[in-house]
């Protein structure tokens, strides 16, 4: 069976224009994974992923995890509370912009308007390497909240299309 999928590329082009979350982040802790460790990122995006279609990297062998997690280009982050995993985002370092190609939390977190808290220090981290523009792209199969959280960050549309799954 065939499904059509709407999916949406989103930009932000100074940290100028981030409207950050204002939730408090005194139980929260927002760490760069170093040195990279394959495991979590592979962790994040099964348990992360497996509610909103991402397929595309389960077949991927140890060594592409491997060599993935330890590229200079790719950042790993992970938000926890105190000791507790709950989220992540992945960024990759282009030549002169930044994508956000994971962010999500584990379901148990949710709900919790923890996502605009994850996504607004994906922002920040991302203008630390000074891009001229940090995108990402999200589409129907994502985190219902998805699209709002991005767009109430900061983010605009620029691209938008559909297509089939």
């Amino acid at each position: 069976m065939n499904k059509k999928i709407e999916r949406n590329y989103l930009e932000i082009n100074s940290i100028k224009d981030l409207k950050e979350s204002n939730i408090e982040n005194e139980r929260h802790s927002i760490q760069l994974i170093e040195p990279a460790d394959y495991q979590l990122n592979k962790f994040f995006y099964k348990n992360v992923g497996k509610n909103h279609n991402w397929v595309d990297r389960l077949i991927w062998t140890e060594k592409q995890w491997i060599r993935y997690a330890k590229d200079k280009k790719v950042k790993t982050y992970v938000l926890k509370n105190q000791n507790d995993l709950v989220g992540y985002f992945e960024l990759i370092i282009h030549q002169d912009e930044i994508e956000i190609a994971y962010l999500g939390l584990l379901e148990e977190y949710q709900n919790k308007k923890l996502g605009s808290l994850l996504l607004s220090s994906a922002i920040k981290k991302s203008f630390l390497e000074k891009p001229k523009r940090v995108w990402v792209h999200t589409c129907s199969l994502d985190h219902k909240n998805a699209l709002n959280n991005y767009i109430s960050r900061g983010m605009r549309i620029f691209k938008k299309e559909t297509i089939t799954i």
